[in-house]
């Protein structure tokens, strides 16, 4: 009984664990016999989440609970406002709270770092909620030399900070009762990992009837059984068997190896943050809540900035909406655009040492403000792009206050721009820049022997070869558009860009923050120089005969990602409309295979660190 109800932080309650399923079903008992009586129902869901988040993250529950009580009572306080201006001086002491616990979690070690270059100082890091903890049990029993990153902390403030906007907006009334507020934030199919669950969307559930037909029964199966695949058979196996070994690694494996890594790390990562949200939806789904989608095939996108429709869709919708929109989105530049922009040139000026990237920064905003002065007509144009680029660069910087996350962040958000661009263009001033490129890119890599310039080089000539057939396509006077064959190449051509930025995500995304600086960026240029170099292209078979169940599973998996959504859909309606028996042979079967590709080693979802 004490190993039940205490907490190891060697075994975490995850969703790939037998444990867990013990815990659903033991859960799924009780709320079968609650699931009509609302009050009941959503206090014992409220308790069970709160003891599954114990399980996962040990006494961080503590945390959990003043966020729970704080964001309770300060949206009662911030309505009882007499005035609009008090009530606006409530939300932001509401905001700076929520994020106050999210800054000293995830950036005290960007901040220390900060003060000691600027002022020559060494302080370290210490914990000062284990210190506080130390000093009341009078003991030594909580490590003070380093911070942990409460797992979920993210996702869960989040929802709070959504909860608090929503209410200030009027969106929806202040929840009365504290434990159907603390249900909302503390849901545990979505707590740790998302997707990101907006007030105004599920607090209404919370007071409705149990309701689920037989076909939404299925269809909640079907989605546990389709994300414990992907996770298990795809982002596992493919992580501890290839992937993991190369990134660890880089030099020690060939250029073919080093990217075949990256992309199927493209893959993995889909495979592990799509496979929770699945299971996370079929586990609400089965007690009647709806959660909402996250993913929508990303790999299908024909454009960067398509793609980020259709990735961690609840986050991109609360960055665009509590963020994007906040600082103008694409009517204005607002204080808050260039707050933004001064911030992220100190954070560029801190994290790379050099003063020339801060410089830069201002240099090329002072530019883009001069320009929308001078030209009112671009005015509106200039400004949606700076605000958006604020936004892929600070969801950057949310991921890890540390060099690579910054560059991810900001190559993401060229990409949209540099999109934006080229659709404006003709099929003439494509060709002609991008032959200028392609050009210049590979007269570099002859003069600086750079792997950089000839991964370029190669890239834009990959490029090019698309546009030089559709320049003479239209030079022949060809009419008639190839639509799906240029759908297909943008998709492959947003593929290869979003997978070259995961290079500078994935250096770091394992790593403590003390050393992701300097570990990630060693990381990632041991990787470029690997691809960039020389290849020995006869070992190229003999590398796919070796990893050939590697190469099947990405093959299989990107497959499946590009069917028709159509086409998934009749095959999830498929299975949901089964009869009992069918199903559940069906599922025995599926579960059996699952469990050929389960490693010996526990992998942790991706995105729990964040």
């Amino acid at each position: 009984m004490a190993r039940l109800f205490s907490f190891d932080a060697n075994t975490p309650l995850l969703f790939t664990q037998f444990y867990f399923w013990a815990f659903f079903a033991i859960v799924f008992a009780g709320f079968a016999y609650l699931h009509n009586k609302i009050m009941l129902r959503n206090a014992y869901l409220c308790f069970v989440s709160l003891f599954f988040y114990y399980k996962t993250s040990g006494l961080f529950v503590l945390l959990l609970l003043f966020s729970t009580v704080f964001n309770f009572y300060h949206a009662q306080w911030m309505m009882k406002s007499a005035t609009e201006s008090s009530r606006r001086g409530k939300l932001i002491v509401g905001l700076a709270v929520n994020l106050f616990f999210l800054f000293y979690f995830k950036y005290a070690y960007f901040l220390t770092d900060v003060v000691n270059q600027m002022f020559g100082a060494d302080f370290k890091v210490v914990d000062a909620f284990a210190v506080f903890g130390n000093i009341l049990t009078g003991s030594q029993r909580f490590d003070v030399s380093s911070i942990l990153l409460p797992v979920g902390i993210s996702f869960y403030t989040f929802q709070n900070i959504s909860y608090v906007m929503d209410v200030f907006h009027r969106r929806i009334q202040p929840v009365k009762e504290i434990l159907n507020f603390g249900f909302y934030v503390s849901f545990f199919p979505s707590l740790v990992a998302g997707p990101i669950v907006r007030a105004s969307d599920f607090i209404p559930q919370i007071y409705q009837k149990y309701e689920l037909s037989r076909e939404q029964f299925g269809l909640a199966i079907f989605w546990i059984i389709n994300g414990l695949a992907k996770k298990i058979i795809l982002s596992d196996y493919l992580a501890v068997n290839f992937i993991d070994r190369v990134f660890e690694n880089p030099t020690m494996y060939s250029g073919f190896e080093n990217l075949s890594a990256l992309f199927g790390y493209s893959l993995q990562v889909y495979a592990d943050f799509s496979g929770y949200t699945d299971i996370a939806i079929g586990i609400a789904l089965l007690m009647g809540f709806r959660l909402p989608k996250n993913f929508d095939s990303p790999y299908k996108a024909t454009n960067p900035g398509g793609f980020w429709k259709r990735w961690h869709i609840s986050l991109s919708k609360w960055l665009q909406d509590y963020l994007y929109i906040s600082m103008g989105g694409n009517r204005n530049a607002t204080p808050a655009t260039y707050i933004v922009i001064l911030t992220i040139a100190l954070v560029g000026l801190i994290l790379s040492g050099s003063v020339w990237v801060a410089i830069l920064i201002v240099l090329l905003i002072l530019a883009l403000n001069y320009i929308a002065r001078r030209y009112p007509e671009k005015k509106k144009k200039i400004t949606t792009n700076l605000n958006m680029m604020n936004t892929m660069l600070l969801g950057g910087i949310w991921h890890g206050a540390s060099w690579n996350f910054m560059i991810w962040g900001g190559l993401n958000g060229l990409g949209i721009l540099t999109y934006k661009f080229w659709k404006d263009c003709n099929i003439y001033t494509r060709t002609m820049l991008l032959t200028l490129l392609t050009v210049a890119f590979f007269l570099l890599s002859m003069l600086l022997q750079s792997p950089v310039f000839t991964i370029a080089a190669v890239w834009s000539a990959f490029l090019l070869l698309g546009t030089l057939i559709r320049f003479f396509y239209a030079l022949a006077g060809g009419q008639r558009p190839f639509v799906r064959l240029e759908m297909w190449w943008a998709v492959l051509q947003t593929f290869v860009f979003i997978s070259f930025t995961r290079l500078f995500f994935r250096s770091g995304s394992n790593l403590n923050p003390a050393e992701a600086n300097q570990m990630a960026w060693q990381t990632a240029r041991d990787m470029v120089n690997q691809i960039g170099g020389s290849w020995d292209f006869s070992q190229i078979g003999a590398m796919i005969a070796a990893y050939r169940t590697i190469f099947l599973l990405i093959a299989v998996g990107m497959l499946i990602h590009w069917l028709p959504e159509n086409f998934k859909q009749r095959y999830r309606l498929l299975f949901a409309r089964l009869p009992l028996w069918a199903m559940v042979l069906t599922v025995v079967a599926a579960i059996f295979i699952i469990y050929q590709f389960v490693t010996a080693e526990l992998q942790a979802f991706i995105y729990f660190q964040f």
